[in-house]
């Protein structure tokens, strides 16, 4: 079944409260897609954001993040006041979130309600703590603790609770009960609100895209509680991290920093850590994009305190073996692997005996070489995802102003366009008409926004993260109509796949 959708995480959602919520704006998001016959909502990791607001960098790879709540049916249920949350200035710019005005005062708006929670607490919230008992309490325990010392990494923490000993956090869990159940609460209304949406978005079609992170961030519960799965010193000090090699991108490399897997381990333990991340990710979303993919072959290997990653090394990774487990206890998933970067012949051939679709970007194709493996006339299989361009490229328009005269000529001519201003619908079209099974387009792109609305630039901090929707007006009848027509051209429309099926019977 051909099918498109659109990437937009949901942080960019428009509302007044700062940054995208599952209220009213994300259903009114949903309708959008709907009404341009799109099947897919690609997201961002829904985990918590931590310091520098990447959601590729968590407290937790299992909880919600907080930020995304809705506090107007928070108070449509009871628990907030109007002027609890309606009074506070959000942010200074609704096309940028302010994640440090967004940390000052959520958890206070967020405290008055679980307060009038807990006098008539949900029938279901038992069951939802219960049902999360493998890392919800952990993750209760780590973030009480963590705001008792003022925000600061586990790692800083007084030894016995720095070294998880069980004396110190049977005594934490005691002295910190009511925090817990508050973090606790969080997690129940962050997923009740989200099951509500997906259900919607899926009554009408639309399939969510989620994403998760190879690795876990070093300031995470998972670190922190379950350290034997990481390789960590005695100390719990990383002895190597992750990152990538020095290529023609960057010439240090990058150097991402997190603990890298102890894969003897997880593989003496039936790989059952991954198994209950790749369960968990399936509960929120309907087909997971794995980052980084080819680091289930071989995984770069970088010195604990290195300045950069021109010093690293290659080690071998769990390969199939991880994914035969998976599929053994979860059956067959619908699984897209990011395979972009550094491709080795054994990780093409681990990407072929998974048989997941890997990614194709057009923004990558026009180097002037008509051979270009991202240029649509190569591709080779459907079996793949096409896009414009993920979180982690510039906008189409921002590319191509951006691009040296060569690689604009070379895309101009090929798309058969003079202006600048005509690529980024002539790359969404491009992107629709390839044989690819599945093709995505980021929302910027949609509405032909410039370099100004970047998601992200990898190795950069700052500026990242922040772009979002001005307001939902954007998403005009005339917009979803445009790209309705395109989708219907090229057979991704759910309803011309039910036309197909029903003439074939």
């Amino acid at each position: 079944m051909r099918k498109s959708g659109i990437l937009m995480h949901i942080s960019s959602l428009p509302n007044d409260y700062g940054i995208g919520k599952m209220g009213k704006e994300a259903y009114e998001f949903v309708d959008f897609l709907a009404r341009s016959k799109q099947s897919c909502w690609q997201i961002l990791p829904v985990s918590p954001t931590s310091y520098g607001d990447s959601p590729y960098q968590s407290f937790s790879i299992h909880a919600g993040n907080p930020y995304f709540i809705d506090l107007e049916t928070l108070e449509k249920d009871g628990y907030l006041k109007p002027e609890e949350y309606k009074d506070i200035k959000w942010s200074e710019d609704k096309g940028s979130v302010d994640y440090g005005t967004i940390y000052e005062n959520i958890f206070n708006v967020l405290k008055a309600a679980h307060k009038r929670f807990r006098k008539d607490p949900a029938k279901g919230y038992v069951k939802f703590v219960l049902e999360n008992k493998n890392w919800i309490y952990d993750y209760g325990l780590f973030m009480a603790l963590k705001f008792a010392h003022g925000g600061k990494a586990w790692y800083e923490w007084e030894e016995p609770l720095k070294m998880h000993k069980g004396k110190a956090v049977k005594q934490a869990a005691k002295d910190y009960a009511d925090d817990i159940d508050f973090w606790c609460f969080v997690q129940y209304e962050y997923f009740k609100q989200w099951k509500k949406l997906k259900k919607y978005a899926n009554d009408k079609g639309i399939k969510i895209i989620g994403d998760i992170p190879i690795y876990c961030a070093y300031d995470s519960v998972e670190v922190w509680a379950t350290p034997e799965y990481f390789y960590l010193d005695k100390e719990k000090k990383p002895i190597e991290v992750a990152g990538c090699p020095p290529d023609c991108f960057s010439e240090d490399g990058q150097l991402w920093g997190n603990p890298l897997y102890r894969w003897d381990y997880m593989a003496k333990e039936k790989y059952v850590w991954w198994i209950e991340r790749i369960r968990t990710a399936f509960e929120i979303y309907d087909t997971v994009r794995i980052d980084h993919f080819r680091g289930f072959e071989s995984y770069y290997c970088i010195p604990y305190g290195a300045p950069n990653a021109r010093k690293g090394h290659w080690s071998k990774g769990p390969d199939m073996k991880l994914f035969k487990a998976v599929n053994r206890k979860l059956g067959e998933l619908d699984i897209i692997a990011e395979d972009l970067g550094f491709l080795t012949k054994k990780v093409v051939k681990m990407l072929e005996a998974a048989g997941y679709p890997g990614m194709k970007i057009l923004e990558f194709a026009f180097d002037g070489d008509s051979s270009n493996g991202y240029l649509p006339h190569n591709y080779s299989t459907s079996n793949s995802i096409c896009y414009t361009g993920t979180h982690d490229n510039e906008t189409a328009l921002g590319w191509i102003k951006s691009c040296d005269k060569k690689t604009a000529d070379f895309c101009k001519k090929y798309l058969n366009v003079k202006k600048d201003t005509d690529i980024p619908w002539a790359l969404i079209r491009l992107c629709w008409s390839s044989v690819c099974d599945t093709a995505i387009a980021q929302m910027q792109d949609i509405l032909e926004l410039d370099s100004s609305a970047r998601m992200n630039t990898p190795s950069t901090v700052g500026t990242n993260w922040k772009w979002r929707l001005e307001s939902g007006e954007l998403l005009t009848d005339k917009l979803s109509d445009k790209l309705a027509e395109l989708t219907e051209l090229y057979g991704r429309a759910l309803h011309a796949e039910k036309k197909k099926d029903k003439a074939g019977e």
